[in-house]
């Protein structure tokens, strides 16, 4: 099956960046070159807000993305993919943008605490006080509470069922 031309694009720009594996560096080397790579612009969107929500340990750093139209909309927080050592807000835009127009719904896109400076359960309590506070502050996200969605790629995938399993508790 030949690879997505857009896919194959993005490889073929990282190999020629000549970047070392991210699992052969240090994690602020790894931060760093994942710096570099190419990013997709996602498409755009009707309003993309920064805000520091509180939590125990300090703030966290969400954006917000709201899609074109009237809500409120169903909300989904998203916990970007890295490894527990990469990512961040920057790397998650496009995939945010993208699941805010195609879902029609205001995405809160959570930059939780890395490792190895972070412990577990760090990465998950910075997931579970950034989702609880969407839910509570829905109507000033123009968001509906009663049609929540969490979802990540890779260690945001385990994140967001950890959300679901704390949800359950």
């Amino acid at each position: 099956m030949p690879l997505d031309p857009q896919i194959k694009q993005v490889m073929e720009a990282t190999a020629a960046l000549g970047l070392p594996a991210p699992y052969t560096v240090s994690p602020q080397e790894a931060r760093a070159n994942a710096k570099k790579r190419p990013r997709p612009a996602g498409p755009e969107v009707a309003k993309v807000e920064d805000r520091n929500i509180p939590s125990s340990d300090g703030d966290v750093p969400v954006r917000i993305y709201t899609p074109e139209g009237s809500g409120p909309f169903p909300i989904l927080a998203w916990y970007h993919g890295g490894g527990w050592v990469v990512g961040d807000l920057e790397s998650a835009d496009a995939t945010a943008r993208d699941l805010c127009v195609g879902g029609k719904c205001v995405v809160v896109s959570v930059d939780y605490r890395l490792s190895p400076e972070t412990k577990f359960p760090g990465p998950a309590d910075d997931c579970w006080a950034t989702t609880t506070w969407a839910v509570e502050n829905a109507a000033s996200i123009n968001g509906d509470a009663s049609r929540l969605a969490v979802g990540g790629d890779s260690a945001g995938g385990n994140l967001a069922a950890a959300m679901c399993l704390m949800a359950a508790d």
